[in-house]
């Protein structure tokens, strides 16, 4: 596939829903596909993200091309405000 993205169905946070929600609507906006890696499932997928991301207290979203991390909600904010996300994405 390609992009992957780390979320959870299980929160309490309105932030991490309003940020998981905005990633996958701009993602589908753009006509990007990717996968969708619920950490809810087990802590087995939560720990994969951690390790991946390099970051032990990392939480959703998180977005990795494949294996390769591209960033947290911040990080692709940024990368929507700088008209810079296929880059970040490491599409091109």
């Amino acid at each position: 596939m390609g992009i992957k993205l780390y979320y959870t169905t299980v929160t309490a946070s309105r932030e991490v829903k309003a940020q998981q929600a905005e990633v996958m609507r701009i993602l589908e906006s753009k006509n990007i596909n990717f996968e969708l890696i619920d950490i809810s499932v087990g802590g087995a997928v939560r720990d994969e993200m951690r390790t991946k991301s390099g970051n032990p207290t990392a939480v959703p979203p998180q977005i990795f091309n494949e294996d390769q991390y591209c960033g947290n909600y911040e990080m692709f904010s940024e990368a929507v405000e700088t008209d810079t996300v296929e880059q970040f994405l490491k599409l091109v």
